[in-house]
């Protein structure tokens, strides 16, 4: 029997990192750097639930954040007590994307315990205000990071403003 715990900022740890094109093995997720950073995500998300953490909010973006999203599902899966929230930038998140990171997105989305879309429309700010949303809902940010300019260096240095604690994960080189 799981114990229902409520959605709370104490008990939510939310993800950031990077696009598969800022990371050296761009795409290959086969290549060692990668399958080494999803153990990293894989032991930060089991860090987290060790310190309470039993929500958790992933952006949805292509490369990090689905290994992310696929980590908390097994999580999921082999805990219990887990809940998983999408937090889409905006509904036409994946239009454009390649074929089959708009099928894995589809396939995570629909795994998900809850979806929030943040802004009804693409805008220029719609994945900064995205990434605000996450934090301000956290006490726990996990981050792929390692200096590089972009939304995941704006949302580590806002949940450093929110007195967030964070969890930088360097990807490997």
């Amino acid at each position: 029997m799981h114990t229902f715990i409520p959605i709370a900022r104490e008990n939510t740890c939310c993800f950031s990192g990077y696009r598969p094109e800022k990371l050296p093995w761009r795409g290959d997720e086969a290549d060692a750097r990668c399958v080494s950073l999803k153990k990293d995500i894989d032991r930060a998300a089991e860090r987290a639930y060790a310190d309470g953490m039993r929500h958790f909010v992933c952006g949805m973006a292509r490369g990090c954040d689905m290994y992310f999203c696929e980590s908390v599902m097994a999580l999921r899966t082999r805990l219990g007590g887990v809940t998983v929230e999408a937090a889409v930038p905006h509904d036409m998140q994946s239009a454009g994307w390649p074929a089959a990171d708009a099928a894995r997105y589809d396939r995570l989305l629909a795994l998900c315990d809850i979806r929030t879309v943040v802004s009804g429309a693409y805008s220029r700010g719609a994945m900064a205000k995205r990434n605000r949303y996450m934090v301000n809902r956290s006490s726990m940010l996990v981050a792929v990071y390692d200096g590089q300019p972009g939304g995941t260096g704006y949302t580590v240095a806002y949940a450093g403003k929110r007195g967030v604690k964070t969890i930088i994960l360097p990807p490997p080189t």
